[in-house]
């Protein structure tokens, strides 16, 4: 497992933020809401959800809008959007950093899906940051399948490029199977390894987390999920530091 860097309200402007940072990917993420909405997007009964996915590099392309549509819909399962009708929750993910090698192409598939554990990962913690009312949290891994059949955790870019099939998912904190998508050739067992690897991934209860979230434990699963607890842990313990103080 590739180390991870997660943090918490870094930007002062916004309602929420977090940084997520694994596998030569970094992304932030802003939230900002309740906001008022326009007359045009307010739903009258549950809050809309803007979803903005800003490159590295360049401006935005097709793959920039196809994340933003997986993303949105991922986060309208989680987001309680019945508590704030006729408003308006902005995500906006800037991915700041992307491994070098990443291909930069349109065509490319396997981009979209390597940086998409990062940007779910970024959504949720600057949600959490953000207190926007949640019925679970989620965590999110990529498995890449190999021509002769092995599984790959938090592939590099080299990795991706032959691989055989790339499969990305997320599961909430109880265990269900929120977002799963797959590119290349792969029958059914394939994918279920798949599946099964990075529910261990996202939901194992063996990982540990230690100083500021950078754990490399080789051969042993992280909890993502712990993860997350953690960096919000962290945070609260960094804000009440000053009852501590003499």
């Amino acid at each position: 497992m590739a180390p991870i860097h997660a943090t918490l309200s870094d930007l002062h402007r916004a309602d929420g933020s977090a940084t997520f940072s694994q596998n030569g990917y970094s992304v932030i993420g802003a939230v900002n809401g309740p906001l008022e909405v326009s007359r045009r997007d307010e739903l009258p009964e549950e809050a809309a959800i803007e979803v903005n996915v800003r490159p590295a590099s360049g401006v935005g392309s097709p793959k920039e809008r196809h994340l933003e549509n997986l993303i949105h819909s991922t986060l309208r399962q989680v987001i309680l959007v019945r508590n704030h009708p006729r408003t308006l929750i902005q995500v906006t993910l800037q991915v700041l950093q992307v491994p070098e090698g990443d291909a930069a192409d349109d065509k490319s598939r396997s981009s979209i899906l390597s940086v998409l554990p990062a940007l779910l990962e970024a959504s949720i913690l600057a949600l959490v940051s953000a207190s926007i009312p949640l019925n679970t949290t989620f965590s999110s891994a990529i498995i890449a399948a190999t021509p002769d059949g092995q599984l790959v955790t938090s592939p590099s870019v080299k990795q991706l490029a032959s691989a055989s099939s790339t499969h990305v998912f997320a599961f909430s904190a109880r265990g269900d199977l929120l977002v799963s998508e797959s590119e290349g050739a792969f029958d059914m067992d394939t994918w279920d390894k798949a599946h099964d690897t990075a529910e261990t991934i996202c939901t194992a209860t063996t990982a540990m987390s230690e100083g500021d979230m950078e754990v490399d434990m080789p051969g042993d699963p992280q909890n993502l999920h712990a993860v997350l607890k953690d960096t919000v842990s962290m945070k609260v313990q960094k804000e009440q530091s000053w009852k501590d103080a003499p």
